[in-house]
């Protein structure tokens, strides 16, 4: 019968997403002797947060920058497509980070595309196992140094000053050309830059980034300048300390850094922007981890939950006006499978029942 007949599938337009080099080629330094070594990443969503709205009982719009949906699970891949780009087109044989975890997970899966070695220097025991698996499933060469991540970066800029090896860590301007991408994907979202953006500070790479993308918004569309709010761990706060920390401690290993590479540059990005950059205890990172998993069904790593832990900190100190007229983001940095671990140690084991629908229900409290 006809009606029995298999009727011809009807071709759906596809929807290409295209990754940071091509979505921004304009504003980054590239060319067309650029080989784009890519996995789309970029274009994260700004997740309006209503629900945290509502508990913090402010009257500004609050907004989510979810980096933690790049390729490889943070906003390192930003920078990671550009600076393997760059290095493939040098001819590089290979390239060489210092991680604390998000910087080796991204450079491996990027030199992979690249066809290109990747070796990476972490702190013996300061990774999280859903990091450091990362990098060792894309075929990197892992080492770890009996030392902090500040003398495992020491130890890559030797190793490229007397090797044949690119550096990829963020003291590589390419890295935070392609960083800065971000920036543009709020105001673009906007319509306009926030009034505010609380960040995460640890090696302090990405809040350059990010006011580096701004100042360009302001001077080619002369889009206001946010005022940036950054933050440390508290046992790791070398910027507000106003000293290298020699043994940064925290829960919060993404940004357990004593002694951060962009430094002068993120004390730049404070003072231009009337900004401030202060410290969140571990308790407080914990406590602002758990509202956003738990009110807004957004699962970060640990450090990434820093930027709202400062924006509670400061409405609870009443350091910030909570009938402020406009927009704030927070910028959410990993995904928080990066350190599962946590998340397991933080909640409780399920019930085990027997199999049936009536035990089931009494458990769940289904009524």
């Amino acid at each position: 019968m006809k009606n029995n007949v298999p009727q011809k599938s009807v071709p759906q337009k596809v929807n290409k997403r295209i990754g940071v080099i091509e979505r921004y080629f304009d504003i980054l330094p590239v060319s067309s002797k650029t080989p784009v070594i890519t996995l789309s990443e970029g274009s994260t969503p700004l997740i309006k947060a209503d629900n945290l709205k509502k508990i913090l009982g402010v009257n500004f719009n609050l907004y989510l920058k979810y980096e933690g949906l790049n390729p490889t699970g943070s906003f390192k891949d930003r920078g990671m497509t550009v600076a393997v780009s760059k290095a493939a087109e040098l001819g590089a044989k290979a390239v060489i980070c210092a991680s604390t975890g998000n910087t080796s997970a991204s450079a491996s899966a990027y030199a992979v595309r690249a066809g290109i070695k990747s070796i990476v220097v972490i702190p013996e025991g300061a990774i999280a196992l859903g990091k450091l698996s990362q990098a060792l499933i894309h075929g990197a060469e892992v080492v770890a140094v009996k030392g902090n991540f500040d003398r495992c970066l020491e130890i890559v800029i030797e190793i490229c000053e007397n090797y044949d090896v690119e550096l990829v860590n963020s003291i590589n301007p390419n890295r935070i050309e392609g960083q800065k991408t971000a920036a543009y994907e709020i105001a673009e979202a906007l319509g306009d830059t926030p009034g505010y953006q609380f960040m995460p500070v640890g090696n302090a790479g990405n809040i350059t980034a990010y006011w580096k993308g701004y100042k360009e918004l302001n001077e080619k569309r002369n889009l206001k300048l946010p005022v940036m709010m950054g933050f440390q761990a508290a046992g790791s706060a070398p910027i507000v300390e106003g000293k290298i920390v020699k043994d940064p401690r925290t829960i919060a290993t993404a940004i357990k850094i004593g002694n951060p590479a962009s430094w002068k540059q993120a004390e730049s990005a404070r003072d231009e922007s009337d900004g401030v950059i202060d410290k969140v205890t571990d308790e407080e990172i914990l406590s602002a981890w758990q509202n956003l998993a738990d009110r807004e069904g957004v699962f970060v790593e640990p450090a990434s939950a820093a930027s709202f832990a400062g924006l509670k900190k400061y409405l609870k100190e009443g350091n910030f006006d909570p009938d402020f007229r406009g927009n704030v983001v927070c910028i959410l940095t990993g995904h928080g499978l990066k350190d599962p671990d946590r998340a397991i140690d933080t909640v409780s084991r399920p019930p085990v029942v027997e199999d049936s629908v009536d035990k089931v229900v009494e458990t769940a409290g289904i009524k």
